[in-house]
């Protein structure tokens, strides 16, 4: 007669398939936040400089959070089919409200006597963007990245159901054969990725952050 394994033995057996959907995950995490990176940043500085437009912007991208992950997969397969690049589009999605608003809210808050002391010793526009706005918005920004990711994390275990792979194929198979070693040998991993993704990005922005602002806010 078969012995049930536990989870540990469990684990320890399918180690590399846990470890291939684990990249598989973090693959399809990390191209949706890149993307709204690229885009949601600009996009951000973009709103601060347009105020009456800030609101319509803001408010699309919180349309996409509003909408049931599984209802944006279902609107976007019949155009872009099923697999990575579907799974991709509809976390980016979700990524961009973090980061635009972040990135408005950073700028926003900062203490206007700090760029008028830059336009005072002649600096030109994008100087004061790129020298006083964005450093001292920095933290704020790098908190909507931190958001972003780690909801795309655990979203991205629905992005299983259209093939695209990622530590969801565990967790469904789990469900599927009333099975709690699969559900939990991919629910776990999901779980630690998200806590360490966050720690390294909180550990990238103490580092990047101006030693100055730092202090303030020690």
């Amino acid at each position: 007669m078969a012995t049930r394994q536990t989870l540990f033995e469990f684990i320890g057996a399918r180690y590399p398939e846990i470890l291939a959907l684990a990249l598989d995950h973090m693959r399809i995490t990390g191209l949706a936040v890149l993307l709204a990176i690229v885009l949601g940043v600009p996009v951000g500085i973009w709103i601060t400089r347009n105020k009456k437009l800030a609101r319509y912007v803001i408010g699309t991208a919180n349309i996409f959070q509003t909408l049931s992950s599984l209802a944006l997969f279902g609107l976007v397969i019949p155009f872009m089919g099923v697999g990575l690049k579907p799974a991709v589009f509809v976390l980016f999605l979700y990524a961009l409200l973090p980061i635009i608003k972040n990135t408005y809210i950073g700028i926003e808050s900062i203490d206007p006597a700090a760029i008028e002391a830059g336009r005072g010793m002649g600096m030109k526009n994008h100087e004061i963007l790129f020298m006083i706005e964005i450093p001292l918005a920095l933290p704020v920004i790098m908190g909507g990245i931190r958001i972003s990711t780690v909801i795309n994390i655990g979203t991205a275990t629905i992005a299983s159901l259209i093939g695209a792979g990622g530590l969801g194929d565990f967790i469904f198979k789990g469900i599927s054969m009333y099975n709690n070693n699969y559900l939990l040998a991919g629910a776990i991993p999901t779980a630690l990725l998200a806590l360490g993704v966050d720690g390294l990005l909180g550990l990238l922005e103490y580092k990047i952050t101006p030693k100055g602002l730092r202090l303030a806010r020690s």
